[in-house]
């Protein structure tokens, strides 16, 4: 997502919002595999997580 910063004086500097991914240990089909997933799929258990 992308947008403006605002300043007091009303300047625009173009700015971005970046999910929040973090690494995670992911079981996938048996094999541990460490991918960049967002902190909401983790908290959903969307990501199942190796143990």
């Amino acid at each position: 997502m992308a947008g403006n910063n605002v300043s007091h004086a009303m300047n625009t500097t173009k700015r971005r919002w970046l999910p929040n991914l973090q690494p995670v240990r992911v079981d996938d089909r048996g094999v541990h595999r460490t991918l960049r997933v967002c902190t909401a799929c983790i908290r959903s258990h969307r990501v199942k997580r190796a143990s």
